[in-house]
């Protein structure tokens, strides 16, 4: 029941098999007269012959064409679904993207938080599902490959009639010139056709290499969806960002704590009217605003080390220094530090005085400066004034309903909540300041705080990036781009004749581009007396039933 034994050769063949795969003769009784399916040579393949065990029903669900064309469709509408609003990396790094996405998009931004869209191709099922991508295609590749290989590596030239009768070109001769049949061999060798043959039967072929073009197509689709996966693995791709204001050191992150830039200056230049922007002047008066011509950061790269000790403070060396532009990194260790934003003029510090609330010439009875990097919660002074600061908002706004709250966490638009205690006072006077706001909310404070200047920094965006999974992804496309060539500007084309006591049988078949296949036999039979092989389509013709 497993096997179908030839009744012409005696070969034992694999269950599924519709071309014996000894002497070619053709198994399919019911079907005598229709041409040849020379899909892998009529072998038997697994998923269509195997469906008992579960590992089959397994093998069956991945090697189907169906199911790996839904995978891809899945795949290809998250990814087109996940464009509808921005991923949660290119979010203010301040907000929770759960209220977030409900407030900025409303109903349809919490579902597509909900359904883990925000994060879509660092989510486990995405993974999941190219992961499902790949082994369907490594699948695939084996059910079909494999018999493929084994019906091209073992192809006899010897084949029986019915299978040279049952192919698309077919010619029948009675008699021939043993001139012409040397002068066929002759131009099957000028069109580069390699011969085999055996008891005076030939086989022609070329371009056999083809055939494999698209299990070349798949290496390097599985090469390629590996070197995607790879950017889930640690230190093998690495994609982070961190703000550094000049003066300052700041840690770099996602690598382990173990490397440190120190923004030692930024420079930041703008189009001006001088004759090397003149060309820019147009731009320059639409914009109505400083246009960027170059920005950089020169910066120092420090690695921490001391061991590994709880609360120990770091032992910074120096590794390398120079300057972040963009698309010219600094690089150290395999990593490459990126200029990719600023922030120009973020407040400092501020600095304020303390008057008498009626004391017109706004006598200084005492002067203080927060620093926004390290802002103190009381300040004491010697002549018995306590100033705290109750509130500190680094980026004021109000909500919809008045109630006053900071965007991020950068002092943009810096405003405080001070309260001021009086010499022997244990009841304090409350002050809102602001950026041009000094509200008094008693309306009776007998002192008044009054802002007397800023100091201000530019800040450095720089983006950390290393990528040790760009070989395997360029290699994989390198790889499929040459399975596309090959198997889109090749054929694999053969040609069987066949001697018979006098007579002659001549067929031919390629795997695709027919009417490049019957000119290249009309340049084949040239110089010959043979007649142009028939075009059988899908019906015997006349002479084959002579035959």
């Amino acid at each position: 029941m497993n096997v179908i034994k030839c009744e012409a050769c005696g070969y034992e063949n694999s269950r599924g098999t519709s071309i014996c795969n000894r002497c070619g003769k053709p198994l399919d009784k019911e079907n005598t007269s229709n041409i040849l399916n020379m899909r892998y040579d009529g072998r038997a393949i697994r998923s269509k012959t195997r469906n008992t065990s579960i590992v089959d029903k397994v093998w069956n669900f991945f090697s189907s064409i169906k199911a790996g064309v839904s995978l891809i469709a899945i795949a290809l509408i998250a990814s087109a679904i996940g464009t509808i609003f921005p991923q949660s990396p290119y979010i203010p790094s301040t907000v929770d993207p759960a209220v977030h996405y409900r407030d900025q998009y409303g109903i349809m931004g919490q579902i597509y938080y909900q359904l883990g869209f925000h994060e879509l191709y660092s989510s486990w099922w995405y993974m999941i599902l190219i992961a499902l991508i790949g082994i369907s295609i490594f699948i695939v590749s084996l059910d079909r490959g494999v018999p493929l290989y084994k019906a091209l590596k073992n192809q006899n030239p010897k084949r029986h009639i019915n299978f040279l009768k049952r192919q698309k070109l077919f010619g029948y001769y009675p008699e021939y010139n043993p001139k012409d049949y040397d002068q066929l061999l002759t131009n099957l060798k000028k069109h580069r056709y390699k011969i085999y043959e055996k008891e005076g039967h030939i086989l022609a072929e070329k371009g056999r290499f083809s055939r494999w073009g698209p299990y070349v197509n798949h290496t390097g689709l599985i090469i390629f969806l590996i070197g995607s996966l790879l950017r889930f693995v640690p230190y093998m791709y690495v994609d982070e960002f961190v703000w550094v204001r000049e003066g300052e050191t700041e840690i770099i992150p996602g690598i382990g704590q173990q490397y440190y830039v120190e923004n030692q200056e930024f420079i930041f230049e703008t189009y001006g009217d001088d004759d090397e922007d003149a060309k820019f002047s147009e731009m320059l008066e639409r914009q109505g605003s400083a246009v960027p011509k170059h920005y950089e950061t020169k910066a120092i790269i420090y690695k921490d080390t001391s061991k590994d000790v709880i609360g120990s403070e770091p032992d910074l060396e120096e590794v390398t220094r120079g300057s972040a532009i963009v698309n010219k990194p600094i690089k150290f260790d395999g990593y490459a530090l990126y200029q990719s934003k600023y922030q120009l003029n973020e407040f400092q510090s501020m600095s304020f005085k303390l008057h008498e609330t009626n004391d017109p010439e706004e006598q200084s009875i005492l002067d203080f400066t927060v620093d926004f990097s390290d802002p103190q919660s009381t300040y004491t002074f010697d002549n018995g004034f306590k100033i705290e600061i109750n509130k500190y908002y680094p980026d004021y706004v109000l909500d919809d309903d008045g109630t006053p709250r900071s965007q991020t966490n950068y002092p943009r638009n810096p405003a405080f909540v001070f309260f001021v205690y009086p010499p022997g006072q244990d009841d304090p006077e409350v002050s809102f300041i602001g950026i041009r706001q000094n509200v008094d909310p008693s309306k009776d404070n007998q002192y008044r705080i009054g802002f007397t200047g800023i100091d201000v920094r530019d800040v450095s965006g720089l983006n950390l990036k290393k990528d040790l999974t760009l070989p395997v992804l360029g290699l994989g496309a390198f790889i499929f781009m040459i399975g596309v060539i090959q198997g889109m500007y090749w054929q694999h084309r053969r040609v069987w004749i066949h001697p018979d006591n006098g007579k002659l049988y001549i067929a031919s078949h390629t795997n695709k581009n027919w009417f490049g296949m019957t000119r290249e036999v009309e340049k084949i039979l040239k110089d010959t007396d043979f007649q142009m092989l028939k075009d059988q389509e899908n019906k015997v013709t006349e002479d084959q039933e002579k035959v």
